[in-house]
């Protein structure tokens, strides 16, 4: 986080009191054109495991000739037990010791990074030692059997593709059951992996369009993190709830921090724009109750754009970037969303990389990462505050809020005090009155005319075209009634009776 830091280095403006940061800043530092984020070192998702794979083949190698030197050792050590009866136990003992201080610990990774290839083995000695079935165990959930669902319905119109996507993803889901073991780096790397490998061979093999294999992985990684979010989501191998505890007890302790400091450019006054301010702390603080990485995202994004809203509303003019990230702090600084490392982790492990590297939802994503960088490094000179200010703060002893209060004399009296904070606060609901009041004489004008506006509306048409009644047309005679025309009609036929 510290390396991210040194280059989004926050400098604040002279002439104003702002937090700024160059957008160039948030794009990947290897120069890529994607955006970068501060769990991958400033790297994009793409460069950075470029820069994973060559360190982890570069310790690998480390490890084995670590592993041919302790082996050299131990020859050596076995040969000179054998020479020295006597000495067997003390060189013994000793290259015990260094066998247990030093392999254990690293030769261990050797194992790891290999044990991939001896995997089918090490299932069937699992699927030995262990009951019931090595399928995945289905999960109960209403929400994991309605997703479950819904993945299978969707891959049925891709017919066949779709059935070796699903077939693909089952087999992904039953070997991530015998990986629970790694560690949640190693865990995404696979998952990474899988996004990857899918998406590739939907590309080259399926022949399917972009924007299709899009919805599709979207699909997937809905699918297959419904089922591995209760394990991989803050893991207890990891320090992930250490750091949501951290930052937590930073954002309380920073709780008298106020917009202007911030320079941030929302007037909650207006009741718009506190609606929107509410509605951005709903959003990042629900982002905790989602279980898909996209559906996360999602939060960030809808905050985001009810942050630009109140940004737009407050200047009556579209927001800046520059105006976004101290909004974005604020709202973080007052919402204190719960377990906020611990989503930014996971979005950053299994989310599907190409949404972190592109448009919106990357771009609001790596600003979030720099709102809780800014926090945990904010610092007296970060708001243009005095250290003993700045300190005094912290600390609780006063707040900026009580600075007024401050200005009376210790010797008066409370009722006075107290009575001029009322009278303050009636001012300001006169204020708030006065403006409700002009609002609805407004909305009261507005109706009049409207109404005014309808009837005008209506009586031009109708003078326009005027309405004309007509008589009803009459209705063709019987032909046997009484008419005039009917006269030199012959007379009808009568019956006539034949006596046989």
């Amino acid at each position: 986080m510290s390396s991210c830091l040194s280059r989004r280095k926050m400098s604040l403006k002279s002439e104003r009191r702002g937090i700024h940061v160059d957008q160039s800043e948030l794009l990947c530092k290897k120069g890529c054109g994607y955006y970068g984020n501060p769990a991958w070192q400033g790297f994009c998702s793409k460069c950075w495991r470029e820069e994973y794979h060559k360190a982890r083949q570069k310790q690998i190698q480390e490890d084995w000739e670590l592993a041919e030197r302790l082996q050299r050792e131990e020859e050596e050590a076995f040969a000179s037990s054998q020479s020295s009866q006597g000495a067997q136990s003390l060189t013994f003992s000793k290259f015990e010791e260094k066998k247990t201080n030093e392999k254990t610990r690293k030769v261990t990774t050797v194992k790891k990074f290999f044990s991939a290839s001896s995997r089918v083995g090490a299932k069937k000695e699992i699927q030995e030692a262990k009951a019931p079935s090595p399928s995945i165990n289905r999960q109960t959930s209403i929400e994991t059997d309605r997703v479950s669902k819904e993945f299978i319905e969707f891959l049925k119109t891709f017919h066949k593709t779709g059935q070796e996507i699903y077939k693909q993803t089952k087999l992904f889901l039953e070997a991530m059951h015998y990986k629970r073991d790694l560690s949640i780096e190693e865990q995404s790397e696979c998952t990474q992996d899988f996004y990857q490998n899918v998406a590739e061979r939907m590309q080259t093999r399926g022949k399917v369009p972009p924007e299709r294999v899009e919805k599709i992985m979207d699909q997937i990684e809905k699918y297959i993190m419904t089922r591995l979010y209760k394990y991989v989501f803050c893991p207890e191998t990891t320090d992930d709830e250490k750091k949501d505890l951290a930052i937590q007890k930073r954002i309380r302790a920073l709780h008298w921090v106020t917009p202007q400091m911030l320079c941030v450019p929302v007037n909650e006054e207006i009741p718009e724009v506190s609606d929107m301010v509410v509605k951005a702390i709903t959003d990042i603080i629900e982002m905790d109750s989602k279980r898909v990485p996209r559906d996360k995202l999602a939060c960030i994004t809808k905050c985001s754009k009810h942050i630009f809203n109140a940004i737009k509303i407050t200047k009556n003019e579209p927001a800046s970037a520059d105006d976004f990230l101290p909004t974005l702090i604020y709202i973080v600084l007052k919402g204190n969303p719960p377990r906020l490392q611990s989503n930014i982790q996971y979005i950053t492990r299994f989310c599907n990389p190409s949404r972190l590297m592109t448009g919106e939802d990357g771009y609001y994503f790596t600003n979030l990462c720099c709102a809780v960088a800014f926090i945990e490094k904010l610092d007296a000179q970060s708001l243009n505050l005095s250290q003993e200010d700045f300190d005094r703060y912290m600390s609780g002893q006063t707040s900026p809020r009580k600075q007024e209060s401050e200005s009376w004399s210790p010797d008066a009296c409370l009722g006075v005090k107290q009575m001029y904070k009322n009278l303050d606060l009636l001012s300001q609901l006169n204020e708030r009155q006065e403006r409700i009041m002009n609002e609805a004489k407004k909305l009261e004008k507005d109706l009049i005319d409207w109404t005014d506006g309808i009837t005008k509306e209506v009586q031009d048409i109708v003078e326009k075209y005027p309405l004309e009644i007509r008589p009803p047309n009459q209705s063709v005679a019987a032909i046997d009634s009484e008419n005039v025309e009917n006269d030199k009609l012959p007379p009808p036929l009568q019956p006539q009776v034949y006596a046989g």
